[in-house]
């Protein structure tokens, strides 16, 4: 016996399958802006290089 076949356009019937769709994420949120994080990082950066610039200077 053959499987019946499938118009295009339509999904095949499948059988077992007992699995829920998942839920999409909202978007947005911390991961979609990465600039932000870059900027963040260099700017911590330069916060513990100017520590250490001035505790160097105060050694002079």
């Amino acid at each position: 016996m053959t499987d019946p076949l499938v118009p295009p356009g339509e999904t095949p019937p499948v059988e077992g399958s007992t699995a829920e769709a998942h839920e999409e994420r909202a978007d947005g949120g911390p991961w979609e802006h990465p600039g932000l994080w870059v900027w963040l990082v260099i700017i911590v950066a330069l916060a513990v290089a100017a520590f250490f610039v001035a505790r160097f200077a105060s050694l002079i």
